[in-house]
């Protein structure tokens, strides 16, 4: 198999199966599980950026100091873009922010598209230096994605857009991932020396999605911690399990 064809293998699961997931697992799926699928996906994104990303990213040549600083300001960058994003949310009294469903759903997707996108290029940039370490991004990926898309369907869907039409545009929206992917694999693969730098920003972009989307959330869910640091510490587990038997 090819590592374009991976590549290309990856993407496809990542942006669709979470999709299906979403779209059909979760209605199905106990609200306790989903949270629990949720905590092992922060503990596998973490443990992907600190033992795996950044560390092949010193591996392909880059220092530590610029790694720390690119690391930095893409943290802020990351920061930056999330905070203008949900500039126009406004909050509950059980601070859950509420988006204004008159806006045009077609921005619902157009955003869902962009994130995908942007997982695709690092997909991409994965497969160039490490195969096995980027099947590990796939699963990542792919278990963060499910309750965004989840998040999506039911914005669609209070819209009073049909199940159908939902399905149907969410799946068109998912292929800015593959494309993404492909993308990132043939443009990286005449520039090698960039790959490091798009690795921390993968990294980056775990943390942040780790340590404040996600942990914050969960840390609400009174008297679930057993289940909670459980499911996360498999995540973080699977990491260096998954190295050693990749290679």
């Amino acid at each position: 198999m090819t590592v374009l064809f991976q590549t290309v293998a990856a993407s496809v699961l990542a942006g669709f199966a979470s999709m299906g997931i979403a779209f059909f697992g979760t209605t199905r799926l106990n609200a306790d599980w989903l949270k629990r699928l949720v905590a092992f996906a922060a503990g596998l994104m973490l443990a992907l950026a600190l033992l795996d990303l950044l560390p092949t990213a010193i591996d392909e040549g880059l220092e530590a100091r610029p790694l720390f600083e690119i690391l930095l300001v893409a943290l802020m960058a990351l920061f930056a873009i999330d905070f203008n994003l949900h500039a126009g949310c406004h909050h509950s009294d059980e601070g859950v922010c509420a988006h204004d469903l008159a806006r045009p759903m077609p921005m619902v997707l157009v955003g869902g598209a962009l994130h995908v996108f942007t997982d695709g290029l690092m997909l991409g940039a994965a497969f160039l230096v490490d195969p096995a370490l980027a099947w590990g991004m796939t699963l990542a990926v792919l278990a963060h994605e499910v309750p965004r898309e989840a998040g999506d369907f039911a914005v669609l869907l209070t819209a009073r857009w049909g199940r159908s039409r939902a399905f149907a545009w969410n799946a068109a929206s998912r292929l800015a991932c593959v494309a993404g992917a492909v993308l990132g694999y043939l443009a990286l693969a005449n520039a090698r020396s960039w790959v490091p730098f798009i690795l921390v920003v993968a990294a980056a972009n775990f943390i942040y999605i780790a340590l404040t989307g996600i942990l914050p959330w969960l840390r609400h869910e009174r008297g679930a911690f057993a289940w909670q640091g459980g499911f996360m510490a498999a995540g973080i587990a699977l990491v260096p399990l998954w190295a050693r038997f990749a290679h």
